[in-house]
């Protein structure tokens, strides 16, 4: 495929990228409105900074428990058969999440959230790299900060929700764009749908994972920055509010800062890695992450934090779109899509236990301490990147 064919706007890879980008958008914005909404959640069922955690917790646990299945399985049937079951899961999932009358439902919709979700994202990364060849980095900018995106209609969201309803208000419009790009996909693709028994190879690709040192080192260092950007997407505004004593309002603005400076940035480091080693810009990214949590923890003024928030948003943002499109350079065609959902079921599994911990260290801490970890652990990311070349 040529660039000119490779249109990101318009004609057939231009539309399907905006499809799942929008998609992947209010997937996110669905996710991430918990967070800055969760103390007022907390408040109503009685939850305890552990059980705060444990709420994103499942979320993304059970999202990176599809992502092996969901890949392998989009190699083997179509891209768009599990991208509109994905949509249509996670749509109900939402809504259940808002009509829970117990904590215990809250979990069950936090399970369906995370299915769901779980379907969609490693399928959506496969048709970007059947879509894009000579502009892949560009294309996965563009969605990925389509991700971002959502984290700022998160903030938006929880904004009016909160001036104007309860926190159950927010899902029902996430519920309905979910569903209109699950229409858009079924109304655009070529693909059609395919139901088959599938051999989903796991010994096969186990040993493609994890039998190479380097590989092993990249899950981990991957897995550590899952680890701190699910803690910090999760827990953000409430370590603002309770640490640094931020206004609900204004927790709620840097938290949305994170996705906002993400859709600006993950393009350009994306554009930047179609370019220049993209082995060496990912630690660049990440050692500036770690440099700038360790000055919003060590802040004490709110301009500092703000100014330190955005500066841990660029490097932590960068790093997704020039890691992924790497592995999908090293990763064999035939099994592309489920050696990426195999290495994301294991980062992000392992990264979704960032959340339960920095609310266990909170409980017996406190917030400052536990996010003064989540700058270590990309530091050790760091090492681990340049220490396997």
């Amino acid at each position: 495929m040529s660039v000119t064919e490779e249109r990101l706007v318009g004609g057939y890879s231009g539309r399907l990228l905006l499809a799942i980008s929008v998609g992947w958008a209010f997937i996110q914005a669905g996710r991430l409105v918990v967070s800055p909404l969760l103390p007022e959640i907390s408040g109503q069922f009685g939850l305890s900074p552990t059980e705060e955690g444990l709420t994103v917790t499942t979320i993304w646990f059970v999202y990176a428990c599809l992502q092996y299945p969901s890949g392998r399985l989009s190699d083997v049937l179509t891209r768009t058969t599990l991208l509109v079951a994905g949509l249509c899961v996670i749509a109900v999932g939402f809504l259940v999440f808002a009509g829970a009358p117990t904590y215990l439902v809250v979990l069950v919709g936090a399970v369906l959230v995370g299915f769901g979700a779980g379907l969609y994202p490693t399928p959506a990364r496969g048709l970007v790299s059947d879509l894009y060849v000579e502009r892949r980095g560009q294309a996965f900018g563009l969605h990925t900060a389509s991700g971002d995106v959502g984290g700022v209609i998160a903030a938006g969201l929880a904004v009016a929700t909160l001036a104007v309803a309860s926190w159950r208000g927010a899902f029902l419009p996430v519920a309905v764009v979910l569903l209109s790009v699950a229409l858009a996909l079924h109304v655009w693709s070529r693909e059609g749908y395919h139901v088959e028994s599938v051999d989903l190879e796991v010994r096969a690709t186990a040993r493609r994972l994890l039998g190479d040192p380097g590989t092993r080192r990249l899950i981990l260092a991957y897995a550590l920055y899952a680890f701190t950007w699910q803690a910090a997407t999760g827990l953000l505004p409430t370590f603002l509010r309770r640490s640094k004593s931020f206004s609900p309002a204004i927790a709620t603005a840097s938290f949305g800062t994170l996705f906002v400076v993400g859709a600006v940035v993950k393009p350009v480091a994306g554009g930047l890695g179609d370019r220049v080693r993209r082995d060496r810009l990912a630690p660049a990214a990440l050692l500036l992450a770690a440099v700038a949590l360790t000055g919003v923890v060590l802040a004490s003024s709110e301009l500092a934090v703000t100014v330190g928030v955005v500066v841990f948003a660029a490097g932590l943002m960068s790093y997704p779109p020039v890691m992924q499109a790497y592995l999908m350079d090293t990763f064999p065609t035939e099994s592309m899509a489920g050696d990426l959902g195999g290495m994301r079921s294991l980062y992000i599994g392992l990264g979704s236990l960032g959340p339960t911990a920095v609310g266990f260290v909170a409980g017996r801490a406190d917030y400052a301490v536990a996010f003064a970890g989540l700058a270590g652990c990309l530091l050790v990311a760091v090492a681990l990147i340049l220490t396997g070349e």
